[in-house]
């Protein structure tokens, strides 16, 4: 599995990592399975966060890491409303309690709310000086929000900056890939198949997406994954309820696609410009 710097962390971190959004809503043993199976094939990157299934995603995720909690880079998010000071404290704790672990690798604030930044950066801080978590972040943040963000932590202590990235939304490529890029900020890709809206098989876009797969050999959504990590820099992480699917994402991870293939994919889902920030 490739891996990259993530952000200012210094962390090597996988490229494709295993997201777990809705994760709860698979049984438990397939999807203890499926992370298994995914940290086994590289994919050591976790995310997870306290809204996913009200914390039932983080304690799956507690299950498949126990025992090797040192080969796994583990990621989780606090709410908005409970993103006071006091209340990120207690969020964290709970998250620890979940996850059966002492520490986050990353913490991100989940998308922004009525409370300061500033007293949830704070809170960060705090956890992270008692070794709580080892970094924090953001997500859904668009440059205005990063550019405030900044102001208040300073240079070099935002890890990542998690965001809506697939085929059909890539407007990130505009302004907020290259503001991270410039800042040192990593930029994560959720939901890199769209979160059910992927390329429909009678759409122009996904016959060109079928040929390429078929031309490569592997499958549609290998193809698309390794076009988004490529053309961005960025990490990806797709959910994998099944073992099959956590190995064929691990592989797209390898998967070059060569300059034709990629202006063919660039030009059959362009990326469009768009007001705001795209979310789900």
């Amino acid at each position: 599995m490739r891996t990259a710097t993530f952000g200012p962390t210094r962390a090597a971190v996988s490229i494709v990592g295993q997201g777990t959004w809705n994760l709860e809503q698979t049984n438990e043993k397939d999807a203890v399975a499926a992370l298994q199976a995914g940290i086994t094939a590289g994919m050591t990157h976790i995310d997870t966060a306290e809204l996913y299934g009200d914390g039932r995603a983080e304690q799956i995720v507690g299950r498949a890491i126990a025992g090797r909690r040192d080969k796994v880079f583990v990621v989780s998010k606090v709410l908005p409303s409970n993103a006071s000071y006091r209340g990120t404290l207690e969020a964290c704790e709970r998250s620890l309690r979940h996850l059966g672990t002492d520490h986050l690798d990353v913490y991100l604030l989940h998308w922004r709310g009525s409370f300061p930044l500033a007293e949830t950066f704070r809170a960060f801080e705090e956890l992270e000086a008692a070794g709580k978590i080892k970094a924090y972040g953001v997500s859904n943040f668009d440059v205005g929000d990063l550019e405030e963000a900044l102001e208040i932590t300073g240079k070099d202590r935002i890890a990542c900056n998690q965001v809506l990235y697939h085929l059909g939304e890539r407007s990130i490529e505009h302004t907020v890939i290259p503001w991270c890029r410039e800042h040192g900020v990593a930029v994560v890709a959720y939901s890199p198949f769209g979160s059910g809206r992927f390329p429909s098989a009678t759409s122009a876009g996904a016959k060109v997406l079928a040929r390429i797969a078929a031309d490569r050999g592997v499958s549609a959504y290998q193809a698309a994954l390794a076009f988004l990590i490529k053309q961005s820099e960025a990490f990806a992480i797709p959910k994998a309820a099944r073992i099959e699917h956590a190995r064929d994402n691990a592989a797209a991870a390898e998967l070059e696609l060569d300059a034709a293939e990629m202006n063919a994919l660039d030009a059959a889902f362009p990326a469009k410009r768009r007001r705001g920030l795209a979310m789900i």
